[in-house]
């Protein structure tokens, strides 16, 4: 089969499909045995779909390919199933799951000793809605049964191994004591600011009136005797007259 007829069938197996195949099962069902070739292909087919904008997208997800909607236009996606295809989680749901993807596999004890809660319901939920599973038994007294997240979880969040996982470090967690010490100094601040600024405002007020009587006690007070004398008439010379 020629590449550009390969490349063909291998778009319509990623349209039909509602699930992630892996590399290996699209060369099976192509039958080609050269998985590097079919490989070559998907990346050739990812690029043109990223290079043209397309609304739909050729993604590595949970070990296999698989064709989807872009985040961009979700939106329109939910409107027309009216939300029910949007997987809402509890904040208790959440944590646990997160504990669960960066611990696993682990305990519902050795989870709760993290969280400081018991995790029965979140567990139920993540169960039930195929993001969690058993993984096995702890050898341990009491074997109890362990914990870890599954292909369904992978796909839901767009992660093609769990390698893709944001690295814990890259999280800024703020110390709350710190955090309320800062906050009290800041409004310690804030207070004094605001106690300077009014006392230089009462300060200014107490000296405007007076010297507002200062410039009512001068503009009271009666014209020097220079002026007084200059606004007089001069008096006539006798002799003029006479003459």
């Amino acid at each position: 089969m020629e590449d550009t007829e390969l490349k063909k069938a291998l778009e319509t197996l990623l349209f039909i499909a509602d699930h992630p195949l892996p590399v290996e099962a699209l060369a099976q069902i192509c039958e080609v045995k050269n998985q590097e070739r079919v490989k070559a292909l998907l990346d050739e087919l990812k690029a043109v779909y990223d290079g043209e904008e397309r609304a739909l997208q050729i993604m590595q997800v949970a070990g296999g390919w698989q064709m989807s909607t872009r985040p961009a236009y979700s939106l329109w996606v939910r409107k027309l199933y009216h939300n029910k295809m949007t997987v809402r989680l509890t904040q208790a749901a959440l944590e646990t799951l997160c504990i669960i993807a960066y611990k696993q596999p682990l305990t519902r004890a050795e989870i709760e000793a993290i969280r400081g809660v018991e995790v029965i319901g979140p567990l139920d939920t993540l169960t039930e809605r195929r993001l969690v599973t058993v993984v096995g038994r702890r050898e341990t007294t009491g074997r109890p049964i362990l914990y870890g997240t599954t292909t369904e979880f992978l796909r839901q969040f767009g992660l093609n191994t769990l390698e893709d996982l944001p690295k814990l470090e890259s999280f800024v967690v703020e110390n709350p004591a710190a955090s309320a010490q800062s906050t009290a100094v800041d409004l310690v601040e804030e207070e004094s600011a605001a106690a300077l600024e009014e006392a230089g405002t009462s300060g200014e007020t107490q000296d405007t009136p007076n010297a507002g009587e200062n410039q009512a006690a001068v503009a009271a007070s009666p014209a020097p005797a220079e002026a007084a004398h200059d606004t007089e008439p001069a008096a006539e010379d006798p002799d003029k007259g006479q003459a």
